[in-house]
């Protein structure tokens, strides 16, 4: 072949690999349109799941109204049927919308698509689980009068349950701690309250059914209330399997008041999955439990973990690494937590010129600093990434300040052109360098507050930080300037684990 020929020939051949690899650039992702598709074979099927379901539940409830007259359940499920079926109708409209993106393919509708596939997704799931959760509730009803004799056993043994439980063990465990958190008597004695009613109100329902037992032990069937019977059954095995439950739920609200926890956030990371963008944060859970209120003693124990959360949650953290994201004291219960972001440990210092069971303000040539005990090394350092330098009190009042108007304290580096906490801090950039969120674009890469630090057990050139962004503020506080200082003790060197006191 003649040179020009060659090179018509070359011409062609770059001409069909384009063709090539730019087919189907302009359609929808073909993952997205194998999933349209299969949910255009699913929803059929369960179509005819749901109608089969709903039609057994109306046979029964037509053979045996006197026994759904229970809990008005003649009424409650052909309504619970009606919603679930308004969700299905709503599935199928929006499978109707995405068959018409599917055909006209253009990946411009890429958005739509996967939102509409998401929504029908959740609205077929939602239909189908309220009709099997339905028929699943009547089928019992249906299974506790057939079994009537097993439910009559069963109505004696959850009545002795209740008659012979033993208050006496959770009774000493909330008078103990009404005595050490007086704050909570009231709410506690409201609970151990409550838990005492319990086998009274099953007396109840054991009592009324009485005459009803004795028709059905005597096999006397004709006329028996089977509706009302069963109700008392019912009664009398939720109020014997929530005491134990609520028994073990008080106990372990007493067990609350005696522990400390903060949630550190180590890192952050975002990946897509199947089109859809998942937000992860690793979380360092790091918990003091002591014996008493006196607060001493204490042990204090740590774990790691990867947890999933929401866009917002990830958007407001990504400037929260190194922080205290959610901290509960001693004397509070883990639904009273503090989620307003703060450094690791200062929570646990007392005020200027105090002491508590934690540590103590130190007087130096330079000030005030906070000293810890030596039995919470283990604390101070899971806190501070085993790296202390003893704070300052000036910057222990700027924090107060700005926590006391509910803002989150960064406070300054020693420059004091730089944050000291959070992700764009100066002490984050030396102890959390090796996170994922830290080394990415989105992190410090680009940082005006990048110090050059190395990352953990790497050699070579430190890391920059940021991303050019402007640091976050101290919560609109700025605090007195750093004074040098020389502590008046020699700090206990980090790493070293402590429990209790030795």
């Amino acid at each position: 072949m003649s040179r020009r020929g060659l090179e018509v020939l070359a011409v062609i051949i770059s001409f069909l690999i384009v063709i090539v690899l730019f087919a189907g650039f302009d359609n929808l992702p073909r993952k997205l349109r194998a999933d349209i598709a299969a949910e255009q074979q699913q929803l059929p099927q369960v179509q005819k799941q749901f109608q089969s379901t709903q039609e057994q539940v109306t046979q029964e409830l037509a053979s045996d109204p006197g026994l759904f007259r229970a809990h008005d359940m003649n009424t409650a499920f052909p309504e619970r049927f009606r919603t679930a079926a308004g969700e299905l109708q709503g599935a199928q409209r929006d499978a109707a919308a995405l068959d018409k993106l599917l055909k006209a393919n253009k990946r411009q509708d890429r958005e739509q698509a996967e939102k509409l596939l998401k929504e029908e997704q959740a609205l077929r799931a939602a239909a189908i689980n309220e009709a099997t959760a339905v028929r699943t509730e009547a089928q019992h009803w249906v299974d506790m009068k057939r079994n009537l004799p097993t439910e009559l056993k069963q109505m004696e043994a959850d009545r002795q349950t209740l008659q012979h439980w033993d208050f006496a063990p959770i009774a000493t465990v909330v008078t103990r701690a009404e005595a050490d958190w007086p704050a909570k008597k009231s709410d506690l004695d409201t609970r151990l309250t409550a838990l005492r009613a319990i086998p009274a109100d099953g007396e109840g329902a054991w009592q009324s059914s009485d005459a009803m037992r004795r028709k059905a032990e005597a096999n006397d069937l004709a006329g028996l209330d089977y509706a009302g019977l069963l109700s008392s059954a019912e009664t009398l095995h939720g109020d014997a399997t929530s005491l134990p439950a609520r028994t073990e739920e008080l106990q372990s609200l007493t067990g609350q008041l005696y522990t400390s926890w903060d949630k550190v956030l180590v890192d952050l990371r975002d990946r897509k999955s199947g089109g859809v963008r998942d937000y992860e944060e690793e979380v360092r859970i790091v918990k003091t439990k002591f014996p008493d209120a006196a607060g001493k003693d204490g042990i204090t124990n740590s774990s790691e973990d990867w947890v999933e959360i929401s866009k917002a949650t990830y958007q407001v953290n990504e400037k929260n690494i190194g922080m205290s994201i959610a901290h509960k004291p001693v004397g509070k219960y883990d639904n009273e937590v503090d989620e307003v972001a703060e450094p690791a440990g200062f929570a646990y210092m007392a005020p200027v010129g105090e002491r508590n069971q934690y540590g103590y303000w130190d007087r130096g040539s330079g000030g005030n600093f906070w000293v810890w005990y030596g039995q919470y090394a283990l604390l101070r350092d899971l806190l501070w990434g085993h790296s202390y330098r003893p704070i300052p009190s000036y910057e222990w009042e700027s924090y107060r300040t700005a926590r006391s108007s509910g803002q989150t304290y960064y406070g300054r580096d020693e420059s004091g052109s730089a944050p000291k906490y959070g992700t764009h801090g100066t002490f984050t950039q030396q102890h959390y360098a090796d996170s994922r969120y830290v080394r990415s674009s989105s992190g410090y890469s680009s940082s005006k507050y990048a110090s050059g630090s190395q990352r953990r057990g790497e050699g070579g050139e430190g890391h920059t930080f940021g991303s050019g962004s402007k640091p976050p503020s101290s919560g609109g506080f700025k605090p007195r300037s750093s004074p040098s200082f020389r502590p008046s003790f020699r700090p206990p060197s980090a790493g070293r684990s402590f429990g209790r006191r030795r």
